[in-house]
């Protein structure tokens, strides 16, 4: 109703509170729709939820990990992260940082969910197979989805959307027209091949805001 902000806007301030999640020692099915590997280091996308160095993540991206590290620009230092809490149940975690590591940590505001209506646009930021901080956009294609969690679990009221999401953009936002958060990139579908076909699932962030405290 506000008219919203550009793309531009968006990803110049928003943007820089996305991080780029280095987890060493992840193990997963390489055929999974979670877009981790099978061994190794994954890598995926979060963003900074609060000044004390919060980074909400998904729980397919580090859980399990030896160790993980975070960056916040293209060859950017690495810093250490602390895995806080883990919730296979909606693929959800938190990290946290030292935050006076990062000049000027910039905290993502979180919106509200429920708002969201299909046709509204939508951003997503993240880190699709390494090319740090992309920046795609689309619609609210679909409301109420269903997804199942890595713990075989099921996650209700998800976002589908047609912004282009591939492996690597796991844990990183999806924004409203506002720059606000209104839900986690988690998954795609494949149709059969590696990468984006245009139906990409977003965990609410109304059920993070639950779970992080």
């Amino acid at each position: 109703s506000d008219g919203g902000r550009t793309v531009r806007d968006i990803y110049a301030s928003e943007g820089r509170g996305v991080a780029f999640i280095s987890a060493e020692g992840v193990t997963s099915d390489e055929s999974s729709p979670f877009g981790t590997p099978q061994q190794g280091t994954a890598t995926g996308s979060g963003f900074v939820v609060d000044k004390d160095g919060t980074i909400l993540t998904n729980a397919h991206v580090v859980e399990g990990a030896d160790s993980v590290t975070v960056s916040f620009e293209d060859g950017g230092k690495q810093i250490p992260a602390e895995v806080k809490g883990v919730d296979t149940s909606t693929d959800l975690a938190a990290l946290k940082i030292d935050p006076s590591a990062v000049e000027n940590l910039e905290v993502l505001p979180l919106g509200d969910s429920s708002k969201a209506q299909v046709g509204d646009p939508v951003v997503a930021i993240g880190n699709p197979f390494g090319y740090s901080r992309t920046v795609t956009t689309g619609i609210v294609s679909g409301l109420q989805r269903e997804i199942v969690a890595p713990d075989g679990f099921q996650i209700d009221d998800v976002i589908q959307t047609d912004a282009s999401i591939n492996p690597g953009n796991s844990g990183g936002p999806l924004l409203d027209s506002g720059g606000r958060v209104i839900g986690i990139n988690s998954q795609i579908a494949t149709g059969g091949g590696q990468g984006s076909v245009g139906i990409g699932f977003a965990v609410p962030v109304n059920t993070a805001k639950k779970l992080l405290p």
